[in-house]
C-alpha cells in the first residue's frame, strides 16, 4: 500500500534582504520506502542530502540546484525556466504586483547560468534513482516566494515573517495534497516564534481537525482528508525530504539574490551580499543607497522592514 509525505521548509526567514522561500516535496512511499525515510541515510546519499546550511552556501548552490534540476528531469535549460517549473506561483503572477522600477531589480535574467558541476548533477540524479528504487519517489517540489515587499505589507496588516511562513507552507501542502489526491503526512521545519499553530492558520482556518500533541519540540493536527501535518523542531537535519526542500529553497532564494546583487554595479572583486545581518551585506546596502534612490527603488521592495537586528 502507497502512502504520500510531504516534507516543507523555508529559507530567509531571518534575512535583510532578499525573499523567503518556503518549498515543499512530495513523494509516493511503499512499505520499504517508510522505512527507508525513518532510518539514517546511507554515507552515501547523506553527503548531498542534508541540512542546507552545511552543503551550501550564498555563493556555492551547486548541489541544491542539482537537485533541482534532478527532480524537474532535468528539463529546464536556463535557471529562469528551472524556477518556472518550481514556482508555486508563477513568475507571471508574483510581478502582478511590483512598482515597475523594481522590475528588473529581481526579474532581469540575462546572463544566468547553472553552475552545478556535471559530477554534482550526475551524483542528484543517481540519488533519484536510489530514492526510486527504496520506495521512494518524488512527484513533485514547488517554492513558494514571498517577496520582500511582500512581507513589508503583511507586517504592517500585524502579519509577522513567522505567520507568513507558515501560510506559505500551508498553501503548499494544500497544493501537493492535491496532486497526491489521497491523504498526506507532513513533516514541515518549526516556525520560530509561533506555539499553538491553529491560532494562526490561514488557507487552512477554519478547517476542521484535532490537535495530536502540543509542545516545544513539535506541533501536530489531523486532518479528516487532508491527513496529519507536524511541525517539528530541527526538522531540516534529520528528515530527508524537510532536507530536500532546504537545498532546493537554499538554490531559489540564491537565484535571487544572485539578480539583486547584479543589478547593481559594484567595484572588481566585491564579494556579493548574503543579504543576512553581516558587514558585506550591510556595505551592500549603503554602497547602494544613491543608485537605488536614482533609480526610484522603492525601499519596501529592497530592504525589510525592522531589518536594523536580526
Amino acid at each position: 500500500m502507497s502512502a504520500f509525505h510531504i516534507g516543507a521548509d523555508e529559507n530567509g526567514l531571518g534575512s535583510r534582504l532578499g525573499p523567503m522561500i518556503v518549498t515543499a516535496v512530495l513523494a509516493e512511499t511503499d512499505e520499504a520506502g517508510e522505512r527507508f525515510l525513518s532510518r539514517k541515510l546511507p554515507k552515501r546519499l547523506r553527503e548531498d542530502l542534508d541540512d542546507s546550511k552545511r552543503l551550501m552556501s550564498h555563493t556555492n548552490v551547486g548541489i541544491g540546484e542539482a537537485w533541482a534540476r534532478a527532480l524537474t528531469e532535468q528539463r529546464a535549460g536556463t535557471p529562469s525556466e528551472l524556477f518556472e517549473m518550481l514556482s508555486l506561483e508563477g513568475s507571471a503572477k508574483l510581478r502582478e504586483p511590483c512598482p515597475k522600477s523594481a522590475h528588473a531589480q529581481c526579474w532581469t535574467s540575462d546572463g544566468e547560468a547553472f553552475s552545478a558541476s556535471e559530477e554534482q548533477l550526475a551524483r542528484a540524479l543517481g540519488h533519484v534513482q536510489t530514492l526510486a528504487a527504496k520506495g521512494v519517489r518524488v512527484l513533485e517540489v514547488r517554492s513558494s516566494v514571498v517577496c520582500t515587499q511582500q512581507l513589508n505589507e503583511n507586517r504592517r496588516r500585524g502579519i509577522n515573517r513567522f505567520v507568513s511562513d507558515l501560510h506559505a507552507m500551508e498553501r503548499l501542502i494544500l497544493r501537493l495534497q492535491a496532486r497526491a489526491a489521497s491523504p498526506v503526512h507532513a513533516v514541515c521545519g518549526k516556525v520560530g516564534g509561533i506555539g499553538e499553530y491553529a491560532k494562526f492558520f490561514g488557507p487552512l482556518g477554519g478547517w476542521l481537525h484535532a490537535t495530536i500533541v502540543e509542545g516545544q519540540a513539535e506541533s501536530a493536527y489531523q486532518f479528516p482528508t487532508l491527513g496529519r501535518i507536524r511541525f517539528v523542531r530541527d526538522a531540516d537535519a534529520h528528515a530527508p525530504l524537510v532536507m530536500l526542500a532546504s537545498l532546493v529553497g537554499k538554490y531559489v532564494r540564491e537565484l535571487f539574490m544572485q539578480r539583486i546583487a547584479s543589478h547593481y554595479p559594484a567595484p572588481a572583486e566585491s564579494p556579493r551580499p548574503s543579504g543576512y545581518h553581516d558587514p558585506v551585506t550591510a556595505a551592500f546596502v549603503e554602497r547602494t543607497a544613491l543608485l537605488r534612490k536614482k533609480r526610484r527603488m522603492p525601499s519596501s521592495c529592497f530592504e525589510r522592514d525592522g531589518a536594523d537586528a536580526p
